[in-house]
């Protein structure tokens, strides 16, 4: 039975509770003091979040990581183990999928293993920075492998044959190209421009967009240049002419078969619908990944430069 007397019931009684904290908790009151100097003063005005939130994220991040672990290796194993699959198109593949495996592996689980335990940070103060470090890295070089990849599809379907073949000498230039901007941005806060730290619900460590100095205002807005806008807007003008190229392709096939006063037969019809499926099928991916960075992108911008 619960005991519904003594100090400690009179204390939490005589309060206001918030999920079961009482009024005046912040969420900063669960982080170790050796952790604290890694917390920006701005996030101790917030009260804890309800646990709940805690445990459906690392039930998801669990459900997600595991599939995506072995979606990711497969890719690997399959591009290891078959010739014919090493393409210059599919080494930047390979590359995406071993960059999302490297964040599967060391984000992914220590993020989980938080949200299990408290959903404040469990680990130390230089994993903090690890963990920014790599999330960095991993997270730009899988969007500008994506841009290699949505430019590369825009030099096939718009230029054809009259565009530059994308040869394996190419592809590994265009991954290292990939892995080396976002390296050096990725390690630049590990050597004193910007600075990794805990975000929002103090669960993971990411850039510091919060301080507002010359030196961390200059380093987010060069990767907000170079690790979104730069990449994003290369992909939209990818996929944009791609759509373009896709539609304007059946139109003409359309009016050619009106021409020749022919009539698509009744097979070729749900053919060609899946044919249109199938290429835009990639730019929805592509613009779904800059749909998801957007918002984190404007609002860390947004809230450095706020006074």
């Amino acid at each position: 039975m619960a005991n519904s007397t003594g100090p400690q019931m009179a204390f939490y009684g005589s309060q206001d509770m918030t999920y079961g904290y009482p009024e005046g908790v912040s969420i900063v009151d669960f982080v170790r003091p050796e952790i604290k100097p890694y917390v920006h003063q701005h996030w101790y005005n917030y009260p804890p979040v309800n646990p709940m939130w805690h445990y459906l994220l690392g039930v998801i991040y669990l459900c997600l990581g595991f599939i995506s672990i072995i979606g990711n290796g497969m890719v690997i194993y399959l591009f290891a183990k078959c010739q014919a699959l090493r393409t210059p198109a599919n080494i930047l593949v390979v590359n995406l999928a071993l960059s999302d495996l490297i964040m599967l592996t060391t984000n992914v689980p220590f993020f989980t293993y938080n949200c299990f335990n408290g959903g404040v940070w469990m680990f130390s103060a230089t994993y903090c920075e690890i963990y920014g470090c790599l999330g960095a890295i991993t997270g730009v070089t899988s969007t500008w492998l994506l841009c290699m990849i949505s430019f590369d599809r825009y030099n096939i379907i718009c230029n054809g044959f009259n565009g530059p073949k994308l040869t394996n000498g190419k592809a590994i230039i265009l991954a290292f190209i990939s892995w080396a901007i976002s390296v050096g941005f990725g390690i630049a806060p590990l050597f004193g421009w910007g600075k990794y730290i805990l975000e929002g619900i103090l669960t993971s460590c990411s850039y510091d967009y919060l301080t507002q100095d010359f030196n961390t205002r200059s380093y987010n807005i060069i990767i907000f240049v170079f690790d979104y806008f730069l990449p994003a807007a290369i992909i939209i003008f990818s996929y944009v002419f791609i759509v373009k190229a896709i539609f304007a392709h059946e139109a003409a096939m359309r009016a050619q078969a009106k021409k020749m006063n022919v009539t698509p037969s009744a097979p070729a019809k749900p053919n060609l619908s899946v044919q249109r499926s199938v290429s835009l099928d990639s730019p929805c991916q592509r613009f779904s990944v800059v749909h998801l960075l957007t918002p984190y992108a404007l609002i860390s911008l947004q809230v450095c430069w706020a006074t």
